[in-house]
């Protein structure tokens, strides 16, 4: 009897200190996501720019739009020299900032695309003290949109987004549904998801390490973040957005991603079926995370340009 109390208490200590430890972690992760390494414009960013829509014999202009908490976004307005009359919104990914998606905007600008580069929340020179990796940069690609539409008044808005930029702009769709067409590359389902990834990672496992044994470090993380912050992660959810909208997505996501494995975007289709089945998934076989245009730049621009030209009339919402 004695010998089950002393294992009931060393037990309950093992758990106690097993929670403590899980706490500690979630709440160090979450704050550690929250708040990205901030990788600033240089003025070597502008000259680089500069000289590429020198080079295109495009024109670029500074934009900027507040958030509905205030804080002061910022982004590159570029038009090509032969202009279209359609506009993409590209969006770059975590620790980033604009220039990260100059390479697909000088695609889309040899194409007759205008293309708008913000620096999301957070990141680049953008203000806000939070990346909510969808949560409220859904309303700041909202706000983006007016401005276009406002400015610019382009014939359709697209959008291209890139790792989180993806996740960012499939989460947009859940409330803005005047996109014509959207292209996302290695984006998440969830945030719940992509944080059992980041497990898996730190072990070099799968992302099932952080669905059972350390499910309580996400538990704890998302719990703190609520607490602390009034941001609910359990609501970024890319995948439940895509489904309860009918704007085109096509999702790109290589075989070889070991960041965000094409798993996520599987997902994204699967749950899209039966409620937008105009969601199509490419997988190219040699690509990376966020590698399909380095990869296959052939395929890349054939499968993106033509995506786009292809859903010149909006879809029915």
């Amino acid at each position: 009897m004695k010998l089950l109390k002393k294992i009931l208490c060393l037990s309950a200590v093992i758990a106690a200190v097993w929670l403590a430890a899980c706490a500690v972690t979630g709440v160090y992760s979450a704050d550690g996501a929250l708040h990205p390494a901030r990788r600033v414009l240089t003025p070597a960013d502008e000259a680089q720019a500069t000289a590429t829509v020198s080079t295109d014999h495009a024109t670029l202009q500074q934009a900027s739009i507040t958030a509905s908490d205030g804080a002061v976004l910022r982004a590159w307005f570029i038009r090509p020299a032969s202009a279209n009359g359609d506009a993409v919104i590209l969006l770059h990914g975590q620790s980033d900032n604009r220039l990260g998606m100059l390479g697909p905007a000088e695609l889309l600008l040899l194409h007759g695309y205008s293309v708008l580069l913000p620096d999301s929340r957070a990141q680049g020179i953008s203000g806000g003290d939070l990346a909510t990796y969808g949560i409220k940069e859904a309303d700041d690609i909202r706000r983006w949109f007016d401005w276009l539409v406002q400015t610019q008044s382009p014939r359709c808005i697209d959008g291209l987004g890139e790792s989180m930029g993806a996740a960012q702009i499939l989460q947009s769709l859940g409330t803005e549904r005047r996109f014509y067409a959207v292209v996302a590359e290695s984006p998440f389902s969830s945030f719940r998801e992509a944080s059992y990834y980041r497990i898996g990672q730190w072990f070099g496992v799968g992302p099932w390490l952080g669905r059972t044994v350390l499910r309580p470090v996400v538990d704890f993380g998302f719990v703190y973040v609520r607490w602390k912050y009034g941001i609910d992660l359990a609501r970024d959810d890319p995948a439940q957005a895509v489904a309860s909208s009918q704007v085109p997505v096509f999702l790109i996501d290589g075989l070889l991603d070991k960041s965000l494995p094409p798993q996520n975007s599987e997902t994204i289709l699967a749950e899209s079926r039966g409620h937008n089945n105009n969601v199509v998934l490419w997988e190219p076989p040699d690509a990376g995370h966020c590698g399909a245009a380095s990869a296959e730049p052939a395929e890349y621009e054939r499968r993106v340009i033509g995506w786009l030209e292809s859903h010149q009339t909006p879809s029915s919402q």
